[in-house]
Parts: structure tokens; C-alpha cells; sequence
């Protein structure tokens, strides 16, 4: 199976293709590598393309059928950094990585790699513009696709990035892959399975999305991780997405367990 990697904004997405490419083999498609093959392919500066699709948006529904593409004919399991490539790609694990609001603006404020145009004179106002800019993604992804982005229910596995280190969440996502593909395997199903379009409840439930998060992250504190780092705390805690970051609908006391017990992640439940 293929892997589309989407997420939240500042949450190490980009360092995560490098290690998955480094070492474990795979070929990296970004949609910033799918612009600069269109720009080539037209004689265009990346620059000048990028002017372009900001006045056309077809290209964005090029783009998207490439990705359909590329997944439909490579020989080679392909690592896809992109937006919506879960949506697009076929037999594809689809994660999304995840991390809190403060980490995530406390990382943009102090990238210096992203250039004039994230600079931002506080990392509160990193924070508020890194809101406003999820908000505006979810309005437009609804209206253009019918997409409800950051339902986690639209993806296999969501990993939360706040204070785990980039390489251990590569292990983590080959390891839950292994684990799917498995999972596929002994049900007798195909990579382009998809628990979103089917009637059997029995199936949903058993593919239903791995959600792993810091229980740091989830009660407000700060991470103290005493256990192997592989070691996930399995619970039927159920959460929601509040009007900034995460939000705990119910479990808690498992949460809090959890985080005594130094676990570096903890499986939930979205609702």
C-alpha cells in the first residue's frame, strides 16, 4: 500500500517524508513536486506556475487526478506529502498528523526555512493566524470537495506529533501500517478497502481509525514519558475537536492513568 501523510499546520509533515524516504525506502510525492512536473511540462518557472493556479483553479483538479494516477499505475510504494492526497490516491494508508496549537505555533514562529510570508512578530499571533488558517482550509475543503478534513474518521491512523520525536512516529506509522495491511489480509480484502463505504458495521468496527495521542497533550501538562517508547495505552476515551486544539468528551480517568503511568501515546476514540 501506498502512504498519504496530510495534517495539521507546523506538524512536522515534511521532516516525517524525509525520514519515511531516508529510511525506509519510500518515493516522496509532495504536491509541491506534482507543481514543479506541471510547470516543466509547460515550460513554466515554478514561480509562474504557481501564479497561475492562483488565478485557475483547475490545476488543482490536475493535480488531484495525478495523484489518482501515480497511485493507480507506479510499481512503487509511494509516499504521498499532501493535502488531500487520502482523498485522491487509491490503496493508500491515510494518516494524519496531528499536534497541539501552542506547540504547532511555537514551530512556525521559530522556522526561519518558511520565508517573509509566515513571519509573524509574536508566536501568539503565529497562533491565531495558524486557527484562522485551519478554519479557512475546512470552509473551502467543504465547498469545493464535500470534505470534512478534520474529521478523523476519514483516516486509517492519526499521530500526534506534539512532543513525540519525528523518527519514533515513522516506526510508529510503518508499524500500524504492517498492522492494517494485516488486518486487510486475513479479511480477505484488497488495498482500496474502504470502512467509509461499507454497510457492514462488523468491519467499521474493526477498522475503525487508530487514533494515537500524547496524553500530555490531551489533559494540558507537559510530556514525561517513563515507558518504552512503543508502548501505547489502548482505552475507549472518546474525544472531540474543540474550538482551538482537542478537547476530552469522556475517559478522562484513563487519560490521567495513562500519563501517570508515563505512556508516550494513548489509543481514543473520535466522536
Amino acid at each position: 500500500m501506498h502512504i498519504t501523510l496530510t495534517g495539521n499546520l507546523g506538524s512536522g509533515k515534511s521532516t516525517i517524508a524525509k525520514i519515511m524516504a531516508e529510511k525506509f525506502g519510500y518515493t516522496i510525492y509532495s504536491t509541491g513536486k506534482i507543481q514543479r512536473e506541471l510547470a516543466e511540462e509547460r515550460g513554466l518557472t515554478v514561480l509562474e506556475m504557481n501564479k497561475l493556479m492562483q488565478q485557475d483553479h483547475s490545476y488543482d483538479n490536475i493535480i488531484d487526478e495525478k495523484v489518482t494516477e501515480l497511485s493507480k499505475n507506479s510499481d512503487k510504494e509511494l509516499f504521498f506529502d499532501s493535502r488531500l492526497a487520502w482523498h485522491f490516491a487509491e490503496k493508500s494508508f491515510k494518516v494524519f498528523l496531528s499536534v497541539g496549537i501552542d506547540e504547532a505555533a511555537r514551530r512556525v514562529f521559530n522556522d526561519d526555512k518558511r520565508g517573509d510570508v509566515e513571519k509573524y512578530k509574536s508566536q501568539e499571533e503565529a497562533k491565531v493566524n495558524l486557527i484562522e488558517r485551519a478554519r479557512t482550509e475546512d470552509v473551502r475543503y467543504k465547498e469545493i470537495y464535500g470534505l470534512d478534513y478534520f474529521n478523523m474518521n476519514n483516516y486509517d491512523l492519526v499521530l500526534d506529533s506534539t512532543y513525540t520525536k519525528p523518527e519514533l512516529l515513522a516506526e510508529v506509522l510503518i508499524n500500524e501500517k504492517k498492522k492494517y495491511e494485516d488486518l486487510l489480509s486475513q479479511g480477505g480484502l484488497d488495498e482500496n478497502f474502504d470502512k467509509n463505504k461499507t454497510d457492514n458495521e462488523e468491519l467499521k468496527s474493526k477498522f475503525a481509525p487508530r487514533i494515537l495521542l500524547a496524553p500530555a497533550r490531551l489533559l494540558g501538562e507537559s510530556a514525561g514519558n517513563t515507558r518504552h517508547n512503543d508502548e501505547i495505552y489502548d482505552s475507549k476515551a472518546v474525544i472531540k475537536r474543540g474550538a482551538e486544539d482537542i478537547e476530552i468528551v469522556s475517559g478522562r480517568e484513563e487519560i490521567e492513568k495513562a500519563s501517570r503511568e508515563g505512556y508516550e501515546f494513548i489509543s481514543v476514540v473520535f466522536a
